[in-house]
């Protein structure tokens, strides 16, 4: 006996980023990805000083990118998300927990990272006004509203 599968209704998966990357952060080494059209390359590794997160800001700004969103479990986030802030792009901190319970996501990695970097796979869990990206670093306690 065959079944038959019903037909899936198709969903917008319109980009809300389009000029979107993404970078899953670690302690020793960030992969970072790119659309597929932006880069012959589109998934490339970076270390982790400073002189690598300026290489990896400087490849963002080659590729036209404008939104960063960072997956990040430890605090290793804070300086790659410092640099990135500091040249003007609007960087997202994306829950670990969320990316992975991603629809598709054993399919491929660069595709949950794409679509976490476009903005339909997950939600932010955390982005710095500017003017506070130091605000982790230093130890202050942020901006005084009021």
């Amino acid at each position: 006996m065959t079944e038959t599968k019903k037909p899936r209704r198709k969903r917008d998966i319109s980009p809300t980023h389009p000029n979107a990357a993404a970078i899953d952060i670690g302690a020793t080494l960030h992969v970072a990805a790119v659309g597929p059209d932006q880069d012959p390359e589109p998934v490339r590794s970076f270390g982790t000083f400073t002189g690598d997160l300026h290489r990896l800001a400087d490849w963002f700004e080659q590729c036209g990118v404008r939104t960063v969103a960072m997956e990040s479990t430890g605090v290793y986030w804070i300086p790659v998300f410092e640099i990135l802030d500091q040249r003007g792009f609007e960087v997202i901190l994306v829950n670990a927990r969320d990316a992975k319970h991603v629809p598709l996501r054993p399919l491929c990695g660069r595709l949950l990272r794409s679509r976490i970097a476009r903005g339909d796979a997950a939600r932010p869990t955390s982005v710095m006004p500017n003017g506070c990206s130091g605000c982790m670093s230093t130890g202050c306690s942020g901006p005084a509203f009021g």
